[in-house]
This record gives structure tokens, C-alpha cells and sequence, in this order.
């Protein structure tokens, strides 16, 4: 059991008890962020950054890690997300091995890593506790939330759960809930580390690791964050220039292949096997609509309803066309739902190939998007 926590990270202390939305409460917990730039006097030029399932609070490189982060090229001084001008807070996930308090965790209580004593993650916890982060930092209203892929479920809970904390949002590949496809996918995800005998219930330490079951989840991870444009682009149908071995008559043959089995590999060391099942369900749960009374005629809850009763000044929602785990029609009715509500909001789905990584590689197109709308709060 191990905590991944670079260098320069910050803590903020949950109150305690941190009650949990679906039961049970934590004890001394406690969350990861990094900041860039300043706040200024009149604490208003706050813009919060809510990660996707696996990133850390480090999202570039700073007076505490000049490592570059994870999204180096849009956050920073002259950047899409400029530090000049704005104070940038990141927080890493509640649940999350990358520093916040999680399954990987020393549980006061006992003296042990929680592992499957975990109480029970919701999307909503997380929301909660960033909450907590901006509010310790003497931050009354953020200028703008912005979350990517989970994090953009992240961003609307925390919309919901405290109206006026923020006054603008930019939902970037995100969602309001989480749809059948992408539930299959994560569910054949967590039934790869569950049936690897190493995951042993939760019970895993270094020498005994559930590293085949996490190969396979990655693996299928990143084969729908990327598009099949791009897979034929990158890989076409190449070959590696190594012949087979006789002994594996069905090893690895083609470029994509070994592509996926190097990107795995670099994985699977680097994350918690039961925060990455704890996180993952946490998205599955997750619909706004709960927070409606209104139904549909087959007694789903209404989401679009939910996202009608946000409360913001201004919103953009982007994706991309070749996004197949956040497809394109859920940014489009987060932007439509926050018009209904009274949002000068805006959809921007963009033609890159990348898929639902784009966020992270194609800032050509979502760097001049984010700015924009940055600035246009000025």
C-alpha cells in the first residue's frame, strides 16, 4: 500500500468527523492541493481546478515543484489558465493515493491502511471537501470552477451543494451523469483488479500486487480515452519488428499492442488498486438529477432539471466530437441545462481526434477556448 504525493504538495485538514454522503464519516483526513500565482485584495480572482480520476494536485510546475504537471501548457504565467492574473488553486480528488486522504491510507481508527474499509465514495465527497479547501484559504466566491472528464462531475456537484461559492464554470469533458457505455466500461475495469487473485480482497501489499488486473483496466482505460481516428493514425496496422516467441503463440504483434502494454506498465506502480475502484464506482453513482424532484415518465431522475437549478453567472461546456466515455451530447446538455437555469452558457465541441484525452494533448484547440472565457471575466 502505497501514497504517490509529489513534491511541493500542500494539506489542508477536513474537519472532523468528515461525513460521507452514502455513510460513514472519516476521522483526520485531510486533502492535497498546489496553488499558482496570488490572491488578490480583494480575495475575487480565485479560479479552481478539479481533476479527472488519476492526476495529483500538481497541474505545472511551480515554486514548490518545477516538475511539469499534468497540464502544464494551459496553467501558468501567460498561459490559458494565467497565474499572472489569476489565483489557481488545484486539488487532488478525495479518495485519490496522490496525497489525499483515501483507501491507501493510515485509518486513525486502527493504525492500518483503510483499504476496503474505506466508507463509501461519492462524487459529492469530493466536491465537499475542495469546498472546504476554498473556503480555508479565505476564498468566499471562486471567479470560475473548472473540472475536466470526473473532475467536470466533481465541478457541478460542488455547484449544487454550495450556490454562490462560485460564479462562473467551464466543464471540459464532462458530465451530469454517468451513461450505460461508460458504466460497462469501468465495471469491466473493476472486475479486472477484483478477479486478479493478488488483489485478495483489498488485502495487497508490494510483494503480492494486483498488477495483471490493473494492466487490463488501464489498458481499457486508454483504449476508449483516445478514438479510433487516432489509433489508425498513430499505429496503423504495424507490425513489431521482433518476430513472435514460440512460447507465446498470442503475445504482442502489432505496435498498438505494445503501445498499450508500455502505457500499462508505467501505470500500475504509480496508483492505488483499491482508490482506482473506489473513484471509478464514485462516477458510476453520480447523477444530478437526485438533487430534482422532477421525473420522467419512466422514473428516471431528471437531469437536465438538475442542472436548471445551478446556480452561475456564466458557464462553457467543451468537448470533442471523438470523446466515446464523455460523448459530445453530455457537455451539450450541461450547457443547455444551465441556460435553462439562467446561465449565460455556452457548448463548444471541437473537432479534435484525440478523444476524451484531448483536454490534456490538443491544447492548440482548448488552450485559446479556456482563455477566452478567462479573460472575458476580467
Amino acid at each position: 500500500m502505497t501514497e504517490f504525493i509529489p513534491p511541493g504538495t500542500r494539506w489542508f485538514d477536513l474537519p472532523s468527523p468528515f461525513p460521507m454522503k452514502r455513510g460513514g464519516a472519516l476521522n483526520n483526513a485531510r486533502v492535497a492541493y498546489e496553488t499558482w500565482g496570488s490572491l488578490n485584495a480583494a480575495r475575487d480572482n480565485a479560479v479552481l481546478i478539479v481533476t479527472g480520476l488519476s492526476p495529483d494536485a500538481h497541474a505545472a510546475s511551480n515554486e514548490g515543484n518545477p516538475e511539469p504537471g499534468w497540464w502544464e501548457q494551459m496553467v501558468g504565467p501567460g498561459k490559458p489558465i494565467d497565474s499572472d492574473c489569476w489565483f489557481v488553486v488545484c486539488v487532488n480528488s478525495l479518495g485519490s493515493c496522490k496525497g489525499s486522504t483515501g483507501p491507501a491510507s493510515i485509518n486513525p481508527d486502527t493504525g492500518a491502511p483503510y483499504r476496503l474499509s474505506f466508507p463509501d465514495l461519492s462524487i459529492e465527497d469530493g466536491a465537499q471537501a475542495a469546498a472546504h479547501v476554498v473556503r480555508e484559504l479565505g476564498i468566499a466566491s471562486l471567479a470560475c470552477i473548472i473540472g475536466n472528464s470526473m473532475g467536470g462531475m466533481t465541478a457541478l456537484a460542488f455547484l449544487q451543494l454550495h450556490p454562490g461559492l462560485a460564479r462562473s464554470h467551464i466543464n471540459i469533458s464532462g458530465a451530469a451523469k454517468a451513461l450505460p457505455f461508460s458504466i460497462a466500461i469501468r465495471s469491466l475495469q473493476r472486475e479486472a483488479i477484483r478477479l486478479d487473485p493478488n488483489w485478495n480482497h483489498g488485502q495487497y501489499d508490494d510483494e503480492r500486487y494486483p498488477e495483471a488486473g490493473m494492466r487490463m483496466a488501464r489498458k481499457l482505460g486508454v483504449i476508449t480515452y483516445r478514438s479510433a481516428l487516432e489509433w489508425d493514425g498513430r499505429f496503423g496496422r504495424v507490425r513489431l519488428d521482433s518476430d513472435r516467441s514460440d512460447d507465446e503463440p498470442f503475445g504482442l504483434e502489432f505496435e498498438v499492442e505494445s503501445y498499450l502494454e508500455g502505457h500499462a506498465r508505467r501505470f500500475v506502480r504509480r496508483f492505488d488498486p483499491n482508490c482506482y475502484l473506489y473513484l471509478s464506482r464514485s462516477m458510476d453513482w453520480f447523477d444530478l438529477g437526485e438533487y430534482c424532484n422532477d421525473r420522467r415518465g419512466n422514473g428516471e431522475a431528471d437531469t437536465r432539471a438538475g442542472l436548471a437549478g445551478l446556480r452561475v453567472d456564466k458557464a462553457l461546456a467543451i468537448g470533442v466530437h471523438t470523446d466515446i466515455l464523455f460523448p459530445l451530447q453530455q457537455q451539450e446538455e450541461i450547457a443547455e441545462g444551465l441556460r435553462a437555469g439562467g446561465a449565460d452558457s455556452r457548448f463548444l465541441p471541437l473537432p479534435s481526434p484525440q478523444g476524451h484525452d484531448a483536454f490534456l494533448v490538443d491544447i492548440a484547440r482548448f488552450g485559446p477556448a479556456v482563455g477566452d472565457f478567462l479573460n472575458s471575466l476580467r
